[in-house]
């Protein structure tokens, strides 16, 4: 009789601490009401979607002379993402370097300004479906083309730049030596590269050829025999906030498949339509 006794004390004890684990559990649901908020829930409910960019990098993102008015390629695409995802935007200007971290740390939401994927990135951040296609050139001195013939001439040479900018990897693998700015506008780098500051800026095709046009009078021009790493540009975001990685996508897709991206384009690189894809000879 006392072995059964146990055993059923045992078992009364056992389902009474059910019901009390049942009932913490229910009890604990219904204080928090609904579930822990995700990334995306927290933008969608401030209805603000924010985004960094230098605000120096012509056409990509800058402002136009005489106005306040932040413009550029990237910065009308993101207005254009933000207006269908029914998001306000607000726009953090940083250097390059700052950007990423302010991503990465969930300072901002996004960064758009010229951004390349490249596999290590990939490790860090999540990439928008891209949207634009181009591929690297180097500005050199007009009259000397800065004593460069090929990449390996880099060697030994002042590249100005971004330090970590997919260019300015490229010329440190080729033994160059960097000479970094801090969120500098286009005329400071190509002035420095004029006057022999510096020897070479390596950077993308479209921006190189606007940035160049911006300014004839400089001894400065790209170089006609280095063509090198076709890339993809997308924006940046956090890997963590999967949702908001899904509806960038989404509308992306939309303004890719109706042309919105292309127009965009159009305005701010004389025409040209950057949403297609490019092959060179490397």
């Amino acid at each position: 009789m006392k072995n059964l006794l146990t055993k059923q004390g045992l078992t009364l004890l056992t389902a009474a601490l059910s019901l009390s684990l049942l009932a913490g559990c229910g009890s604990s649901q219904s204080d928090s009401g609904t579930e822990e908020k995700t990334a995306w829930d927290e933008i969608k409910e401030e209805g603000t979607l924010t985004v960094a960019t230098s605000g120096t990098l012509f056409p990509t993102s800058f402002r136009e002379e005489g106005t306040d008015e932040l413009t550029g390629f990237e910065v009308e695409v993101v207005r254009e993402i933000a207006n269908r995802l029914e998001l306000e935007v607000e726009f953090t200007e940083l250097g390059f370097d700052e950007m990423l971290t302010s991503v990465q740390t969930g300072k901002v939401d996004m960064a758009a300004n010229d951004i390349e994927s490249t596999e290590d990135r990939k490790e860090k951040f999540a990439f928008s479906t891209p949207f634009k296609y181009s591929y690297g050139t180097a500005i050199v001195r007009k009259d000397d083309l800065s004593g460069i013939k090929t990449m390996e001439d880099l060697k030994g040479k002042k590249a100005a730049g971004a330090s970590t900018s997919v260019y300015m990897e490229t010329a440190r693998s080729y033994g160059a030596e960097e000479v970094v700015y801090d969120n500098a506008t286009n005329e400071v780098y190509l002035r420095d590269v004029a006057i022999g500051r510096t020897d070479v800026i390596l950077n993308d095709y479209y921006l190189q050829t606007l940035a160049l046009a911006a300014f004839p009078e400089l001894n400065i021009t790209i170089h006609p025999d280095l063509k090198y790493s076709p890339s993809e540009v997308s924006v940046v975001m956090n890997k963590d906030n999967e949702e908001l990685v899904e509806n960038v996508n989404r509308v992306i897709g939309e303004m890719l498949e109706d042309g919105t991206i292309a127009e965009i384009s159009g305005q701010f690189f004389n025409g040209a339509d950057v949403t297609q894809k490019v092959e060179i000879e490397e």
